[in-house]
């Protein structure tokens, strides 16, 4: 399969294969003249590129993940990477709830929310005390 027929087939412009080759991500086959070749492993290597890139992973993750046959050492990279996105899903979440406060508060200007207010104080503190009051607040702001 030439590099147009692979990209077509998932939808990407031909420069992404060339960089996930240039990664080391995929190593397609040549013809006499040069050119690449995709075989049925290659469309699968493809199909797991793109499976991992909507789980969140970066392409230097991927690449580590398929290159390498010890099991350990999946199992490491993709625990590490668990942990990443949890740290990414917590930070959205609070993210969330931080709007959803200023969506709900009941002022015109969401700056003069005591919530708001309580958060930009807590900000001007310096740090270990931000920390102490981050921890003893309930509030989403």
């Amino acid at each position: 399969m030439s590099i147009g027929a692979l990209a077509e087939r998932f939808g990407l412009a031909t420069h992404v294969l060339r960089h996930w080759e240039t990664m080391g991500l995929l190593a397609p086959a040549r013809d006499p003249a040069g050119r690449r070749r995709y075989r049925a492993d290659d469309v699968t290597r493809v199909a797991v590129i793109l499976r991992a890139k909507a789980a969140g992973l970066s392409l230097d993750a991927i690449r580590s993940l398929v290159g390498t046959a010890d099991a350990v050492q999946r199992r490491t990279l993709l625990s590490e990477e668990a942990e990443a996105l949890r740290s990414r899903i917590a930070a959205a979440q609070a993210s969330l709830t931080l709007i959803e406060c200023a969506l709900g508060c009941g002022r015109e200007d969401f700056t003069q929310c005591p919530h708001f207010q309580r958060e930009v104080a807590g900000r001007l503190a310096p740090a270990a005390d931000r920390d102490a009051t981050r921890r003893q607040s309930s509030s989403a702001w």
